[in-house]
């Protein structure tokens, strides 16, 4: 991708599924990397399967002195930030009537408080930096296909992607020119999380329905973060981007 070699990103949920496919990814375009969970086990693991990694931070996105003390800890190793891909996020399957508001409480701050706190962080970085003349900085969201339709046992999650995607326009309206801001809106992805919650059946049932018959690879939602993150996509901000094998096209993910 034209303009990645050399560029400094942060990942955060970047120790495994997407995350990790994504740092993978930047790091075969020459990018420096730096990711951020809050899972140590995950980080130790990271660090020894990408050996050119910059570093894995261990930090919880829904404490904000922890983002604050991450962010800065990614600009010393790489002497600033030009891209981060705000991804940490988790889901519970359960039906609406059964949520309680300790769960409601916890994917809201994860999926959306913890969204918004790497955002303003990375921003206010961003526009102390970058102007018109010098080019911009990225922030991409992870979204999902959850926040445009509905899909039955994610009331929380939904809600939270639904507000991962009004707060990318948002944020794309008020700090253009110099941040470009986009979500990328995955369908099904084989990630460790979502296998977790499927039986053998449900998974067979789901790639039934999908018209490309099957989950994305977490290496496939990375390219599209590349795309999004480069020269290339200079003229992108505000957007969503799909990315579901066609789960969408006809409203596929409520029946």
């Amino acid at each position: 991708m034209k303009g990645l070699k050399d560029k400094r990103i942060l990942i955060t949920g970047g120790a495994s599924g997407i995350g990790a496919a994504t740092a993978a990814r930047f790091l075969d375009e020459g990018s420096r990397v730096c990711v951020l969970d809050r899972d140590a086990a995950a980080c130790a693991r990271i660090r020894h399967e990408l050996p050119a990694l910059g570093e894995a931070i261990i930090a919880d996105v829904t404490d904000l002195m922890q983002v604050e003390a991450a962010f800065a800890e990614a600009i010393r190793l790489m002497d600033g930030v030009d891209v981060v891909i705000n991804n940490a996020g988790i889901s519970l399957r359960h039906k609406f009537l059964d949520i309680t508001p300790e769960e409601w409480e916890r994917v809201i701050a994860v999926n959306l408080t913890g969204v918004f706190y790497v955002a303003q962080t990375a921003a206010r970085h961003m526009w102390e930096r970058y102007s018109a003349e010098q080019g911009s900085g990225v922030i991409l969201q992870t979204a999902s296909t959850n926040g445009l339709v509905g899909q039955p046992f994610y009331a929380d999650y939904n809600a939270t992607k639904a507000g991962v995607i009004e707060l990318t326009r948002t944020m794309a309206l008020e700090l253009a020119p110099k941040v470009r801001v986009c979500a990328v809106a995955p369908g099904y992805v084989l990630t460790p999380m979502q296998r977790a919650e499927y039986s053998n059946a449900m998974l067979d049932e789901v790639n039934r329905k999908v018209p490309l018959g099957r989950h994305a690879a977490p290496e496939e939602i990375a390219g599209l973060f590349a795309y999004l993150a480069s020269d290339d996509a200079a003229y992108a901000t505000g957007q969503v981007f799909t990315l579901d094998g066609g789960e969408t096209a006809g409203g596929l993910a409520s029946r």
